[in-house]
């Protein structure tokens, strides 16, 4: 694993990323491009010489073909593609055709069909013919007259009895999807069905390709590392192997925002410089209500925006979301609230003791109460009006809490210890 971590960074940060690359045996090219980050790929392969291209195609499936000629100019995608037999060549024309966020953009033709009139002899000899073809035995998607029944397990072809038993009796239902839809719907059939594959139809209710669980699995990594990278201000298509240059280009912008919402923070803290010079000791506690106001108010996003996802919850359904988190966070509010107010008076040393430690409890339960409320509600608005709320919410749940919290915070305590 070492080993191949080295490899990846030493290609991504190459200048000529063909030369390490090329310079690896054969048999690992396609193990190791295929781990690369897109980015990277699309820069190994615009550097690699056509004749390089030529031997890391002549051995990948159509399916991956298609994906290493999508980064491809269309004079070099044409001249490769004549360097193919024509079954291959046919096939990948076949796969380019379609987008590749779409379910046809995913699925592969590693797939036979077979009418359940047939006798199982006629199923292996079938099989067979493909798997010596193609070197991987294929999904068996049975029919009749041209209409998907199910999947055959390849299991049943060892097991069924040909002079008792009929294809009919083992086919099981298999999920299916149009070519056209996104990988969104892909990955909501693959939940709700657990199947082993997904067969993939045209307009006419005919199979055009199948989707195996490894291709789902990926996209589903794929949607919650999309989902991790938005969520923390970081572009989808950034890399851990990116160089200083591009990691600043592509998080600056969310660093400035803020940026600015830490000093609308640092405006209310400065409206009670007066408080915070006679009582030097709500500095040290002024980070312990921000940061729990901060966490408490992630939490409730991150449960309003996975209600969001699966349609669970939205502006029209969610009073009772909203409810339900402003009443969590008073509880939690009160439970953090009086340790900490413990834990403030019998560490107070100076003329407040009870006072201070009551300020500081108050304040607690108030900024939960603010965190669940904003963190339940601004992602329902932002849902409402078009934005994404893992990409945008948490930055206005966090000012909210910050400048909510100090203000009752401080405020409290010039109310009651000065």
């Amino acid at each position: 694993m070492a080993q191949q971590t080295d490899i990846q960074e030493t290609i991504a940060m190459a200048s000529e990323p063909s030369d390490p690359f090329t310079d690896l045996p054969l048999s690992k090219w396609r193990d190791v491009f295929f781990t690369l980050p897109e980015e990277v790929q699309e820069h190994l392969i615009g550097d690699m010489h056509r004749s390089a291209l030529e031997m890391f195609i002549d051995g990948l499936d159509p399916d991956e073909v298609t994906d290493v000629l999508g980064y491809t100019d269309e004079e070099t995608r044409e001249a490769l593609l004549t360097t193919l037999d024509s079954e291959r060549r046919e096939k990948i024309d076949f796969l380019l055709s379609f987008d590749p966020e779409s379910a046809a953009g995913v699925m592969s033709l590693d797939y036979v069909t077979v009418d359940e009139t047939r006798d199982f002899p006629e199923v292996i000899e079938r099989v067979c013919r493909f798997e010596e073809r193609r070197g991987r035995v294929p999904t068996i998607f049975v029919t009749d007259d041209g209409e998907l029944q199910g999947e055959l397990p390849g299991a049943a072809l060892s097991v069924a009895d040909p002079e008792t038993e009929t294809i009919s009796d083992y086919v099981q239902e298999t999920p299916h999807v149009r070519y056209d839809r996104d990988d969104e719907e892909v990955l909501e059939i693959f939940r709700q069905n657990r199947e082993r594959s997904v067969a993939v139809l045209d307009e006419e209710e005919d199979i055009l390709g199948v989707i195996h669980a490894e291709d789902l699995l990926r996209l589903l990594e794929d949607a919650r590392g999309q989902t991790l990278y938005e969520f923390t201000g970081v572009a989808e298509e950034e890399s851990v192997l990116d160089g200083p240059g591009t990691k600043v280009r592509r998080r600056y912008k969310w660093l400035i925002l803020n940026l600015g919402t830490a000093f609308m923070a640092a405006a209310v803290v400065g409206l009670f410089e007066s408080t915070i010079a006679a009582v030097a000791i709500l500095a040290a506690y002024m980070p312990v209500v921000a940061g729990m106001g901060g966490n408490a108010g992630t939490q409730a996003m991150a449960v309003t925006v996975r209600g969001i996802s699966l349609d669970e919850v939205s502006l029209n359904t969610g009073k009772r979301v909203i409810f339900n988190e402003v009443v969590a966070g008073a509880v939690n509010g009160i439970i953090t609230g009086v340790l900490v107010a413990v834990i403030a008076t019998a560490f107070s040393f100076g003329e407040f003791g009870l006072l201070l430690g009551a300020v500081i409890g108050i304040s607690m339960v108030a900024n939960l109460v603010i965190a669940g409320f904003f963190g339940a509600i601004t992602p329902l608005l932002l849902d409402r009006v078009g934005f994404d709320p893992a990409t945008s919410a948490t930055i206005f749940i966090t000012t909210a809490t910050d400048v909510l919290g100090f203000f009752v915070f401080l405020g409290l305590a010039q109310a009651i210890l000065l």
